[in-house]
């Protein structure tokens, strides 16, 4: 640990993270290097009155960190690979790259996110919406077991049956802090897979929009994918074939051959010119590729509406409300769920709404302005998919700590108080669900 108790001045350290929006001004830091600072701190906290919030990567933060105590689990990061049994032993401040690069030597992979940055454990407590998830489900479906400081200070080694490890993995944040994860490894080494790009003043938007949900529609589970589209900023840092341009783009990540997706794959290129073409087979190293996500910190506010079935109509609007008439830049994915994230997991946990079909991702960069008018619009999108909303995806809330309605069904947030009440009921790590 980098200071002595109760930890160093928030000066001390670059804690911004990767969610640049929301101040975070704690009134001390710990730099924790393993279990034994995180249970002094949490101990530190709780004798003098202190709220704890806990952040490795920072992708996911809810909200300003207002005084308390902030433990920064970076420096946790050692992962180990039991190829045997096909499992990594992952510390709490790991990101996933560090788990596909430990993986690979072995032909195994994790079930991570699209980027290679984001941290496992806020990802995992998530949920873990991956890019396999039609084929293998969502990530929290594969924990082994979790290792926890509670409210007490006192280390907890939670496995299936525990209610705390079924309350954690889907339900988020908020029971104490997780300082390692054992989660399944799968015999994935190579994919096909890739992104397909149109260019909206070329290729009608709604003709790419209904060509691609109707080819989902009749997908194997062996393949999942997501259409996502953006207005790109006219800016030098950006490649000339991308600049002021309204994008859409399919990405594709198939587990069968590559001859195999290249047959699947043929009606998506049958809709038109393509801006770009990158669907080929990959080793499983090179998967963050597929979404080529941002890799630099920056402002943003974001929400995750889960559809029970898709409307077309309602989603051609929302392209509309965030396209290029909008005054403002909107980034709109479209995830197909189903496959194995429809099916129950063999140990139970509390990712909730798994009969939703598809997912609405709006993620909104953000400037001096502030979340006012993003919210606005937000809204606005939010009403045109109201009849086939489920709920919200709470791994996929970014900015709205306070907003808690739709995150889960009625018993599973009444299962989730019960928990907090009995393991935090002091709320040292504040709301429970709220990340």
């Amino acid at each position: 640990m980098s200071g002595s108790m109760p930890g160093q001045s928030a000066d001390a350290f670059d804690v911004t993270g990767f969610q640049t929006a929301f101040p975070v001004r704690p009134d001390r830091v710990v730099a924790a290097t393993g279990p034994d600072d995180v249970r002094a701190a949490v101990r530190h906290a709780a004798e003098h009155g202190l709220t704890v919030a806990v952040q490795s990567t920072g992708h996911g933060r809810g909200g300003p960190v207002e005084g308390g105590l902030l433990l920064d689990t970076r420096r946790m990061d050692e992962v180990v690979v039991d190829p045997v049994a096909r499992t990594a032993r992952i510390g709490a401040g790991a990101r996933w790259g560090q788990v596909v690069a430990a993986a690979a030597p072995h032909g195994l992979a994790p079930l991570n996110g699209s980027s290679p940055g984001v941290g496992v454990v806020g990802y995992l407590l998530g949920g873990g919406l991956g890019i396999l998830g039609r084929t293998y489900g969502w990530a929290a479906d594969h924990v082994r077991s979790l290792d926890l400081v509670t409210a007490d200070g006192e280390p907890r080694h939670l496995t299936p049956g525990d209610a705390a490890f079924e309350a954690l993995l889907g339900g988020g944040h908020g029971l104490g802090v997780v300082t390692a994860v054992e989660t399944a490894l799968v015999p994935v080494a190579r994919l096909y897979g890739g992104s397909l790009a149109f260019d909206g003043a070329v290729v009608d938007p709604a003709r790419v929009l209904r060509g691609y949900t109707e080819w989902a529609a009749g997908l194997p589970g062996t393949l999942t994918s997501s259409l996502a589209a953006l207005v790109h900023p006219d800016v030098p840092a950006l490649p000339p074939h991308l600049r002021g341009r309204y994008v859409l783009s399919v990405r594709v990540a198939f587990t069968g051959d590559a001859a195999e997706g290249e047959r699947l794959a043929a009606p998506l290129r049958a809709l038109g010119p393509a801006l770009s073409d990158s669907l080929r087979e990959l080793p499983y190293t090179e998967s963050h590729t597929i979404h080529a996500d941002p890799d630099f910190p920056h402002a943003y506010w974001g929400d995750g509406i889960l559809l029970d079935a898709m409307d077309e109509e309602a989603l051609a609007e929302v392209l509309r409300l965030t396209g290029p008439r909008a005054d403002r830049m909107a980034v709109v994915q479209l995830n197909h769920l189903g496959g194995a994230l429809a099916a129950e997991p063999a140990v139970p946990n509390s990712v909730p709404y798994r009969e939703a079909g598809w997912l609405v991702r709006a993620l909104y960069p953000l400037d001096e302005s502030g979340t006012a008018p993003v919210r606005e619009l937000h809204a606005r999108v939010e009403r045109a998919l109201a009849p086939r909303t489920l709920g919200r995806a709470a791994g996929f809330v970014f900015g709205d700590r306070e907003r808690t309605d739709g995150l889960y069904d009625p018993a599973t947030a009444k299962r989730l108080a019960a928990v907090k009440s009995e393991l935090d009921p002091a709320s040292l790590f504040g709301a429970f669900g709220k990340r």
